[in-house]
């Protein structure tokens, strides 16, 4: 029974080394297989084609099916053609999977040294929200203090910079240093009305930078430092990226961020700098409101079919420093949204300055203070008239304001109930019903056409915005959404649709224009200029158009805003776009030249591509090649018609596939034709025409209106790296002072307890003075010091320290171990009696080896006896004679001497087994079974522990 028992386990043994080799070899070819996809993802990049219907019916977001996980190309720093899938590679998601999950199909390729993370960033003009897509659903992370709301602050000092939290707490300390409500200054110039209002508004200075724009100046480093704008966002998010991998434990680069909808070109384009000076891969810059709409209708499971009505949500977002309102229709899997309109200045902080002003006054005549002369008092009155208003949304009482030491040593007190904070902000409360009616005329829609309001921002939750709201659509709102954190959720779900590592329930989102855009050039006519709109106010986005152009020469093409008093902003201009290298055809003839036109998944006008088609006569045939048309296309297919060249988006680094690009086709005189991808139709007609018509891609030089240059952006990444670096080299200064503190707090405590036996009254006094003179030199000529200095004065330390802390240890530990010892010693000693006493257990050791294991422990015992009693002879405040150390070297030198010898096993009998092996061949089975019978009570065996094994080696 033992052999078969034997020859089972050496059979699971061996199924257990098979199933590991299996494994590794799995293993190994995944690990092959990523590489070599990888290496081809890197070689270059694709263009993949996509079926889609004009009208754009099948423009939705899809889950990745497995053959497509494998067409994706690395998503890198270089621009790359984006892809889409085509609509039968998606696998049938079911409906309750709205929330993303890590898809198992395939292995997405890591990047950027690490996975794909899915990361959403609410960038608020006074705090900022991260979330994440993890375990099966989006999740708003927090910060390292526990907050998941961090603000939008940042105070540079002498050494380093504080953000977030930290930078927060130094607002009324660090005045002229800290940096706060900085949005709306992105894509300005300095002289810029906007800018200039806020100017007064903020405590720090603004200035003038090289290239006209608005940055600030404050002293970092102990010296002037002028930072852009783009600097300064790109330090706070580059604080949100730290906060995200934090929270992810891996690499962060890809994210969606959030901006107000009425952000102009500049105002976009210089986020997106700011994102590259924090290392981030911005997919998609997403207007706020467009975010909640989709945080809102992703997870709904009743919304109409395609087919039918769709449902009109109107979507309120007051935060504290703009007023936002859209309209959006919601389908099964599709949200469109129908018109946006805005107050970019009216939000929390007009409140917040109403109560200032109203306590300003107060103040003057009660205390005969002026607070706004002094800069650190009014921001302790902001600070404290923000806790009072929001504590009136709660309480319509008289609520107390009291100030101590406010100015120059003056307590001051007042108090305010919400009907004169109402009364007080009447006008402001005013201007919330325009935007309500503005954006029901654009969208042509009546009240009893909308199904939902759905309220998001902090100053939404004034009982007064409420009541306007409610009295303008004469229905209740609804405040399911969560009004802080409800943006940063919905660009997380965008990252998440625009991420091939996730699956997510389809759902199409289709944004718009907020400002018609105009094209303006030179003709030959008398008034000299031709202009045409090509993008009309809430104009479907992302969306492409090409214009046809007859020209002999080169040209220029200035974009700009149609209508400037709808725009906050004083410029009107986009940008110009001149278009090379346009000459007349061999014949004379203008040529007709194609500019492709596109308003880009981030909201960002572009002229992204100009051709000119070229007429060339073959030989045999003299008569006029017609030049290509739109008929020209019925004679193709219908999937060659209805397959359209995905779009290469700005940046280049967000996946097509989330967003189609449609195309309209206008003719330089305005007038529009069907609609067919421009590059698509050359190749067709060249098919048609072979011989009679060649496109030939132009260059085009562009000039953005306050575009940042790439050597400035590339000097704006430097300095960030720097200041990053600056930031660690000075915590690990401060980390070696802590240590030298902490030490000298600790050891001393130690002292006066259990380190009290093992050091004489001498040392005792003459280290005390050691710590003692340690931690006045700290706060005296050590409070700043390099980090090196910190170390060497620990090290110091520790040579007076650890010889105490030795003695301590080994005294705590010596006992155990000596045991230790002493338990071999006599379990080797009890073996040798019981063979002196002819124990059959020992009989076959060897008398010389037991003789051999006899003198060691002999010599074993008087080592241990002789150090003892030397130990013994010692008092506590001496050096040990023998170390724990050497005490457990002892012992296991014991067990490696003695053991083997000792425990050597008995030699087996053969005679017994082979005796028995005669008689079950000689007699054959018993009992009236079958010798097959008894085989499956051994395989079962074997099974049983080759399944074991297996289970084993899986865990």
């Amino acid at each position: 029974m033992d052999f078969m028992l034997l020859i089972a386990t050496a059979a699971g043994a061996v199924a257990t080394l098979a199933a590991a080799a299996v494994t590794a070899l799995i293993v190994v070819k995944s690990l092959s297989f990523l590489k070599k996809r990888t290496s081809r993802n890197d070689e270059s990049s694709k263009k993949i084609n996509v079926k889609t219907e004009t009208n754009r019916k099948h423009g939705t977001h899809k889950e990745l099916g497995e053959k497509e996980q494998e067409t994706h190309e690395k998503v890198n720093e270089e621009k790359q053609d984006s892809q889409t899938l085509s609509p039968n590679s998606w696998s049938n998601s079911s409906e309750k999977d709205a929330v993303p999950t890590r898809k198992a199909s395939a292995p997405a390729p890591r990047r950027f040294g690490g996975g794909m993370s899915v990361v959403g960033i609410d960038l608020g003009f006074l705090n900022c929200y991260i979330a994440v897509a993890r375990s099966g659903g989006i999740e708003t992370i927090a910060n390292e203090y526990s907050d998941r709301c961090t603000p939008a602050c940042i105070s540079l000092g002498s050494r380093t910079r504080a953000i977030g939290n930290a930078a927060k707490s130094q607002i009324v300390t660090n005045v002229r240093n800290t940096i706060h409500g900085f949005k709306k200054l992105h894509g300005r110039s300095f002289d810029d009305p906007i800018v200039q209002t806020e100017r007064i508004r903020l405590p720090y200075e603004l200035q003038k930078m090289p290239n006209g724009s608005a940055g600030v100046k404050v002293r970092y480093l102990e010296e002037e430092r002028p930072f852009a704008i783009e600097q300064v966002t790109g330090m706070l998010l580059a604080k949100l990226k730290e906060t995200s991998e934090n929270a992810l434990k891996k690499p962060v680069a890809d994210c969606v961020i959030s901006i107000p909808s009425f952000f102009t070109d500049a105002e976009r384009r210089s986020v997106m700098a700011a994102a590259q000076v924090a290392g981030l891969n911005c997919l998609r810059l997403m207007n706020e409101t467009t975010a909640v709409a989709l945080a809102y209708g992703i997870y709904k499971q009743d919304l109409p079919p395609l087919d039918e009505k769709p449902r009109n949500v109107v979507f309120i977002d007051m935060g504290h420093s703009a007023y936002q309102v859209s309209v959006c229709a919601f389908n099964k899997g599709k949200l469109k949204v129908l018109a946006t309109t805005f107050d970019p200045y009216l939000g929390g902080r007009n409140f917040d300055e109403a109560l200032v002003d109203y306590f300003c006054e107060e103040f003057k005549t009660k205390y005969k203070i002026n607070v706004k002369e002094n800069s650190r008092a009014l921001l302790r009155l902001y600070q404290e008239c923000e806790k009072l208003k929001k504590l009136m949304s709660a309480n319509a009482s008289d609520l107390p304001l009291n100030i101590e030491c406010f100015m120059n040593d003056l307590d001051v007190s007042s108090k305010m109930n919400r009907a004169q904070f109402e009364q007080l902000c009447a006008s402001l409360f005013s201007r919330v019903e325009p935007p309500l009616k503005a954006v029901m005329e654009q969208a042509n829609l009546q009240r009893e056409d909308i199904s939902s309001i759905e309220i998001v921002g902090g100053a939404t939750r004034i009982p007064a915005v409420k009541e306007q709201i409610t009295k303008f659509f004469l229905k209740d709102i609804s405040t399911t959404l969560n009004a802080d954190e409800a943006v940063a959720r919905g660009c997380a779900l965008q990252c998440a649709i625009l991420s091939p590592a996730f699956k997510v329930r389809e759902f199409s989102i289709t944004d718009l224009v907020p400002y018609s855009i105009t094209l303006r050039w030179k003709t030959s006519f008398e008034d000299g200029t031709g202009e045409c709109e090509v993008f009309c106010k809430n104009h479907p986005a992302p969306f492409s158009k090409v214009i046809t152009f007859h020209k002999k020469e080169p040209f220029e093409l200035e974009a700009f805003y149609t209508n400037l008093h709808e725009v906050p902003y004083p410029d009107p201009r986009i940008g110009s776009f001149t278009i090379q290298n346009v000459f007349p055809q061999s014949d004379g003839d203008s040529s007709k030249v194609k500019v492709k036109v596109r308003v880009n998944i981030h909201g960002i006008f572009s002229v992204a591509s100009a051709s000119v088609i070229e007429k060339q006569n073959v030989e045999g045939d003299h008569s006029d090649a017609p030049m290509e048309t739109e008929t020209s296309f019925k004679n193709e297919s219908k999937d060659d018609v209805d397959k359209m060249q995905v779009d290469q988006e700005e940046g280049g680094h967000q996946k097509c596939h989330a967003e189609h690009t449609p195309e309209e086709e206008i003719d330089h005189t305005g007038t529009k034709t069907k609609s067919a991808p421009s590059d698509k139709q050359d190749r067709l007609n060249q098919t048609i025409k072979k011989g009679k018509v060649k496109s030939i891609d132009l260059p085009i030089q562009s000039s953005l209106c306050r575009q940042l240059g790439q050597d400035l952006l590339n000097s704006y990444i430097e300095n960030e790296g720097k200041m990053i670096m600056q930031d660690k080299l000075e915590k690990e200064r401060n980390d070696a002072k802590n240590a030298v503190e902490e030490y000298v707090y600790d050891f001393r405590d130690k002292l006066g307890t259990v380190y009290e036996k093992f050091i004489t009254q001498e040392d005792l006094n003459k280290l005390s003075t050691i710590l003692e003179d340690t931690e006045n030199w700290l706060y005296e000529e050590g409070e700043d010091q390099p980090k090196q200095i910190y170390v060497d004065k620990l090290q110091e330390l520790k040579k007076y320290g650890q010889p105490i802390q030795m003695r301590y240890m080994e005294h705590e530990e010596r006992p155990k171990a000596l045991n230790d010892l002493g338990k071999k010693i006599q379990l080797v000693m009890k073996v040798i009696e019981a063979y002196r006493n002819k124990d059959e257990r020992y009989d076959h050791l060897d008398p010389t080896e037991v003789e051999k294991v006899e003198k060691y422990i002999s010599d074993a015992m008087s080592w241990l006896n002789s150090k003892m009693n030397a130990q013994n002879k010692l008092s506590l405040t001496q050096d040990p004679v023998v170390k724990v150390s050497e005490i457990v070297a002892k012992s296991k030198e014991l067990d490696n001497f003695c053991n083997p010898i000792i425990y050597k096993p008995k030699p087996k009998v053969e005679v017994a087994e082979d005796k028995a092996k005669a008689n079950s061949e000689h007699n054959g089975p018993m009992d009236g079974q079958s010798g097959t019978e008894t085989k499956p009570d051994t395989t079962k065996d074997s099974s049983q522990h080759t399944k074991s094994s297996g289970e084993m080696e899986v865990d």
